[in-house]
């Protein structure tokens, strides 16, 4: 629990207590007072609120990505035992996918490059 909440609570509870005392009194500047007050307890505690959130949410994060890390050799893994049980399964469809791809890959780097449009320059 942040100190900001602490904080805010106690303002935000004498606040009321001295918006109470003013409205019994009948004095309308120790009621305005205590509201003012209130109001800014409920400020600070709301703040102490939003700073709780984020401190949650960044270590529910960092834990997850932690458990990433440690678990992407696993993945990693499986994912190429997938790849070669596809593979064993089809060889003719792997073939054509790789040679799919080293076409396109040919096809990418063999372009020219991109010559800028020509500047006309006007002068007169």
């Amino acid at each position: 629990m942040d100190a900001d909440r602490i904080i805010g609570s106690a303002k935000e509870m004498a606040g009321g207590v001295e918006g109470t005392v003013g409205e019994m009194a009948g004095d309308p500047k120790t009621q305005a007072a205590g509201k003012a007050r209130e109001a800014a307890g409920t400020v600070q505690n709301l703040y102490g609120q939003a700073k709780d959130a984020v401190r949650d949410a960044t270590d529910t994060a960092a834990s997850y990505a932690k458990d990433a890390y440690e678990n992407s050799g696993e993945s990693f893994r499986d994912g190429t035992q997938a790849l070669s049980k596809k593979v064993q399964d089809n060889p003719l469809g792997a073939l054509l996918v790789a040679g799919g791809i080293g076409f396109a890959l040919a096809l990418l780097m063999s372009r020219p490059a991109r010559r800028p449009p020509p500047r006309w320059r006007y002068y007169g």
